[in-house]
């Protein structure tokens, strides 16, 4: 379906005219994989492309708003974390470039989400239980992205399927389906439950606009739904990630010993990045405190970037760590964005005529004609 032709109705949704899209789908911001390349070809195939700023410095953040704004005039997201020090002035650049979506992965306090609010920014948290989205839309947030236990990275224990209508039914905004979404009889599904939208991670990694390698796409490509683990190991919270490489080396080793490896990778990551260890430590102390992390944990969420960094950009997927969602077992391809989105969308549509339309005569059995 291409954009000159007219979409129909039931996806001109609330959350799209929030963000200014055409279409209800969402990009989401993954740590090295949503980069300027795949939020720009987002936005232009008309989703809500979002960029992961989460282990960007300043300066690089800066630099990659510009670019996106350089190959699109439509409207993108940025990912922040709330528990970063300088995020207050994350949140000015994204006010002074014009931004138009700020997303959040941990919930960010009742003020920032008023500065946000106050400058003309959306705010849209990501969520993973009921109560969390009573509390970001008390606050203030615009709408709430609702992952299910199914959803790749970190992620809850509940269903998308229980999770979502249970989240609907307890907010007036706009809410976003995510965990389990891959296509147009997901994003009808997702309506029907009362959502605005659907957010996708792993179908969007698996684009040939996303940055990951080749050879690393292969290995998810080849995986089924069994091959996804939920793990404390990567850093102390809960990850749903490919069963492969460090993963299961890590589930076999020793407290002592995924500790030491922790602290190898936390002094590279902040060499790679430039990161400051003050930075850096109350980043941990933020996370240990929202988390309610042991130290050990703290230090692992330090060596976190680096597992996926060697996995994703380098294609060491016997070192690194993959994040991804249960759905990678029903992806078979690699599509651009832009077909893919077109794709959703075209599927989406032909399943709501059908819905739509009235039922053939001949359809209708004899014993319910009128005489």
């Amino acid at each position: 379906m291409s954009q000159a032709q007219e979409l129909h109705p039931t996806l001109r949704t609330r959350a799209a005219d929030l963000f200014g899209v055409r279409y209800p789908i969402v990009q989401t911001g993954m740590g090295y994989v949503s980069d300027v390349r795949l939020t720009t070809a987002t936005a232009n195939a008309g989703g809500l492309g979002i960029l992961a700023a989460g282990l960007l410095s300043y300066d690089e953040l800066v630099v990659a708003i510009e670019r996106i704004q350089v190959g699109t005039d439509a409207p993108f997201g940025v990912n922040i974390r709330a528990d970063q020090p300088d995020v207050a002035k994350r949140i000015d650049l994204l006010i002074s470039a014009g931004v138009k979506v700020a997303s959040f992965a941990l919930a960010p306090k009742q003020e920032l989400i008023a500065k946000c609010k106050d400058a003309g920014l959306v705010v849209v948290p990501s969520i993973g239980a009921r109560r969390h989205a009573e509390k970001v839309a008390a606050w203030g947030a615009d709408a709430v992205i609702v992952q299910g236990g199914e959803g790749g990275g970190h992620t809850g224990g509940v269903p998308t399927s229980l999770l979502l209508p249970q989240v609907v039914d307890a907010v007036d905004i706009p809410v976003i389906g995510a965990g389990g979404f891959f296509d147009g009889r997901g994003l009808v599904a997702a309506l029907a439950y009362g959502a605005e939208g659907i957010a996708m991670g792993t179908r969007f990694l698996l684009t040939s606009d996303s940055p990951v390698q080749p050879s690393v796409k292969d290995v998810y490509l080849s995986k089924t739904v069994n091959d996804t683990v939920l793990t404390l190991q990567v850093d102390g919270v809960p990850q749903r990630v490919l069963r492969a490489g460090t993963i299961e080396e890590l589930e076999r080793t020793s407290a002592p010993g995924r500790l030491l490896r922790a602290v190898r990778n936390a002094f590279a990551f902040r060499k790679l990045s430039g990161t400051p260890w003050g930075d850096m430590i109350r980043e941990g102390l933020a996370m240990r405190k929202a988390h309610d992390l042991t130290w050990s944990q703290v230090v692992m969420a330090a060596n976190a970037p680096m597992l996926y960094r060697s996995a994703l950009l380098e294609g060491k997927t016997d070192v690194g760590v993959m994040a991804t969602g249960q759905v990678v077992g029903l992806i078979d391809d690699v599509p651009s964005v832009a077909e893919l989105i077109d794709r959703i969308i075209g599927e989406a549509t032909r399943i709501l005529d059908r819905l739509g339309a009235p039922a053939p005569v001949a359809s209708v059995p004899a014993a319910y004609k009128e005489n």
